[in-house]
């Protein structure tokens, strides 16, 4: 019984040393070890602080950049991105900071960022995402591999040029909605106009466009998701700033949009199969992988032995209601406050559009002639892109440039600074110059991809497309109808969560023209 007992100790010590070393290595020993073979490399950062890194650090940054507004200034890294900013500034180009245990290299040589998207060897790949991260979308933009390129090859088809012809018209009919209810508040020809936050009334734009457009379903059905969406996302960010973890209301929120989408699906699976609806929306695609049995019944040229789950389906249109939403929303509520900061470009881009246009809805012709509204919309991704930053993970030991990156680090390519970086766009790279878009010279001084508002490589976003065409829509229908001005009320508070966005609204004085 005794040699029982001290066998069953001695076991008991040898778990206890192993869990000690494991904690040991995880906390201490690779943590040191990957700081040392980046710093013997010339990269300069901060030093590693045992499990937190630099957490604190750069929340108490982010509080106090957040807690005051700007002057009318387009130069607004300092404000939305304090940390990475500073970490820049202090340490170079090429530094590097701490998430948790875990080194993050920032990287802002074009070069190198193009052999990171590019991905050759395959070495990269998106972060480990946060559990918390995960309980948003499990979609497209968070897969990698075999399952990536599965799910890119049966969406594919739902945004090729002759979907996007379709999609137009409804992108038409939500925008003249919208503008109709504004034309009840908004007084016609002179007066003292209407002030109006724009930021809510866009994001309903954006919200219907999707509804319709991508699901077949109306805005009303899908009002419910996009509120919980917003409820959960903000949530998630208190969780990832902060101590508190609001668990079992974020699952709640969770499993209602999950429920609210499965009935959208089911709804549109019956439809299909009564032939009462369009297969070639994204959410018809998606079923149509699950149904076509041979390539005369699948004119979206879909592989037939390729199927998503009804789990898969859900995910994905959690991903594409949450990126084509509050992206799309962003950027249109950011061109609509610089063209009223620039009231210059807002005469040349109304005047464009009807020369073009008239007072006619814009069709999928007249679209692709308005030049100017075109360059305003891409300098405005320059200043304002929604997302700014993207991140890769090194799963091995890779070289880029003539840096060796051990397996295990984190990588940033921080788009919002690049997209300002004066060594790229000039001295002026802080003004807003549509004209770097004309085509009559590059838009940077060196490197194309130094403007990538929706990524770059193999993964740039796949609904690119369907984003430029809803922005071109719309901005053309309002300078239709509307003249705007910044209201006096308006504060200057550009900030991120998840997405570039107004924190104090966008108030914005309507004309009816």
């Amino acid at each position: 019984m005794e040699e029982y007992v001290l066998l069953l100790c001695s076991l008991a010590f040898v778990l206890l040393l192993y869990g000690a070393a494991r904690v040991s290595y995880s906390i201490f020993w690779k943590p040191k070890w990957l700081e040392r073979q980046l710093k013997r490399q010339g990269i300069r950062g901060t030093p590693y602080r045992p499990l937190i890194g630099d957490m604190n650090e750069f929340v108490r940054l982010i509080k106090e950049a957040w807690s005051k507004p700007i002057s009318l200034t387009h130069q607004i890294a300092s404000r939305v991105d304090p940390f990475t900013s500073t970490i820049m500034q202090k340490y170079g180009k090429i530094s590097m900071y701490w998430v948790g245990t875990t080194p993050r290299l920032i990287i802002m040589d074009t070069e190198l960022m193009k052999e990171i998207l590019l991905n050759k060897q395959g070495h990269f790949g998106k972060p480990p995402l946060n559990p918390l991260i995960l309980i948003l979308t499990r979609g497209l933009a968070s897969l990698e591999g075999e399952k990536w390129t599965k799910h890119r090859r049966i969406i594919n088809p739902a945004f090729h040029l002759e979907r996007l012809k379709e999609m137009k018209s409804v992108f038409a009919v939500s925008c003249d909605e919208m503008i109709e209810q504004w034309k009840r508040v908004v007084p016609l020809g002179g007066g003292g106009g209407f002030e109006m936050d724009i930021w809510p009334e866009i994001q309903k734009l954006s919200a219907e466009v999707i509804s319709r457009a991508a699901f077949g379903s109306t805005y009303k059905e899908g009002k419910k998701v996009f509120e919980l969406q917003k409820e959960l996302l903000v949530l998630t960010f208190e969780a990832m700033t902060t101590l508190y973890v609001p668990g079992f209301r974020r699952k709640k929120l969770a499993k209602d949009i999950t429920s609210m989408l499965r009935k959208i699906i089911e709804k549109k699976m019956n439809a299909m199969r009564a032939g009462e609806s369009r297969v070639y929306d994204l959410l018809g695609v998606l079923l149509q992988s699950n149904n076509q049995k041979d390539s005369s019944e699948n004119p979206s040229n879909v592989k037939t032995n390729e199927t998503l789950t009804i789990k898969e389906v859900i995910e994905e249109c959690k991903q594409f209601y949450l990126a084509g939403q509050e992206t799309t929303s962003s950027w249109i509520t950011w061109t609509l406050i610089v063209l009223a900061m620039h009231p210059d470009w807002q005469e040349k881009a109304r005047h464009e559009v009807l020369r073009v246009c008239g007072k006619k809805e814009p069709d999928f012709e007249a679209i692709s002639h308005l030049k100017i509204v075109t360059m305003i919309l891409n300098e405005v991704l320059r200043l304002y892109p929604p997302a700014i930053a993207g991140y890769q993970h090194t799963y091995k030991e890779t070289k880029i440039g003539d840096i060796i990156v051990p397996a295990g680090v984190d990588i940033t390519l921080p788009t919002l600074l690049i997209h300002h970086d004066p060594s790229q766009w000039g001295d002026d790279a802080g003004e807003f110059k549509p004209e770097r878009f004309s085509g009559a010279s590059k838009a940077t001084k060196d490197h194309q991809q130094a403007f990538f508002p929706f990524g770059w490589g193999p993964r740039t976003c796949i609904g690119q497309n369907f984003a430029i065409m809803e922005a071109k829509v719309a901005l053309a229908m309002l300078l239709q109808h509307f003249s705007f001005e910044l209201s006096p009320s308006y504060t200057r508070a550009p900030y991120t969560v998840t997405i570039l966005q107004p924190q104090h609204g966008a108030l914005i004085t309507l004309h009816q023209i």
